[in-house]
């Protein structure tokens, strides 16, 4: 096995747009899409499907993923990254920072990444959701700034999974594995591998991406009903197929109902309505500032 030391392997875009992911997340559980008339596009057309035109690039996106999520590699990536040692900017400014992460292929909205992230805040607030989900759906995306500092599409965004055991055949495209070196190592092609049943996920290393530096960098300031879809949002094999419950503890059971209640606006809340977000802007500054300091690490 490598010491994890070795930088990012090349090839890291396959997808035209970050928002491709989400998309092909969505035609596989349409069933979560059920949502309010008024959350639905104003049109009344369905968002395009990219199940046929552009599976060959999402394929190859999980290609590389499932290829190079080594365990290796995810601990190379936390020594590497949560040290906070980037930047120190505000939330908002990390909004901002975020807003030139420019996604102009996205077919099914021209919102730029800041009023995406005011568009499903404001989802859940209709909904009465308690504030700290708010502000969950303000910052969730925050993490994919890691694509700003340099990391390729599949180190950012994709579904989740732990490095260091079995993978499950219930996770998108299981057939990539065979190219991930881990697949051939003994202490990790168990069921559980270096882990103990019912360890709690805290003690599991899950793949590399947007959700888990981002609850690195928010973990001193939020609860848990905030931080759990933060980390989580992504882990479709478990908190969507129901693998790897296993290594769950009482705690992360409680609090998967959080991540379930999350998951529909994040990706159901499109919306060709821009928010307007200089009267929005009070409100979630205030919201900000009633969690976080002036500025944190990045």
């Amino acid at each position: 096995m490598s010491n994890g030391s070795s930088s990012p392997p090349p090839g890291g875009g396959p997808l035209e747009s970050l928002g491709d992911w989400e998309d092909f997340v969505v035609s596989r559980y349409p069933e979560a899409g059920s949502e309010p008339a008024d959350r639905q596009k104003s049109s009344g057309e369905n968002f395009r499907d990219y199940r046929a035109e552009a599976r060959a690039c999402v394929r190859e996106f999980y290609r590389l993923n499932h290829r190079h999520q080594t365990r290796d590699f995810v601990r190379a990536k936390k020594h590497e990254f949560l040290r906070l040692e980037r930047r120190e900017m505000s939330i908002w400014e990390a909004m901002e920072f975020l807003d030139t992460l420019v996604d102009d292929s996205d077919p099914d909205t021209d919102l730029t990444q800041l009023e995406h992230l005011l568009q499903t805040a404001e989802a859940i607030r209709r909904d009465g959701h308690p504030r700290a989900l708010i502000l969950t759906g303000l910052i969730h995306d925050l993490g994919k700034i890691l694509c700003l500092f340099g990391e390729p599409q599949w180190a950012v965004v994709g579904d989740t999974f732990p490095v260091g055991c079995r993978f499950s055949e219930k996770i998108v495209f299981h057939e990539f594995f065979d190219e991930n070196p881990d697949s051939r190592t003994r202490e990790y092609s168990t069921r559980l591998g270096v882990y103990e049943e019912g360890c709690g996920l805290d003690r599991v290393d899950l793949s590399w991406g947007h959700d888990e530096y981002l609850y690195h960098v928010v973990k001193p300031y939020l609860p848990d009903e905030a931080l759990y879809p933060i980390r989580y949002h992504s882990f479709y094999p478990c908190h969507r197929e129901r693998e790897y419950e296993f290594l769950m503890d009482d705690r992360d059971r409680e609090m998967f109902r959080w991540v379930r209640a999350f998951n529909p606006y994040d990706l159901y809340s499109k919306d060709d309505r821009p928010p307007e977000v200089a009267r929005l802007r009070p409100f979630y500054e205030e919201l900000i500032a009633e969690f976080f300091p002036p500025k944190i690490r990045w």
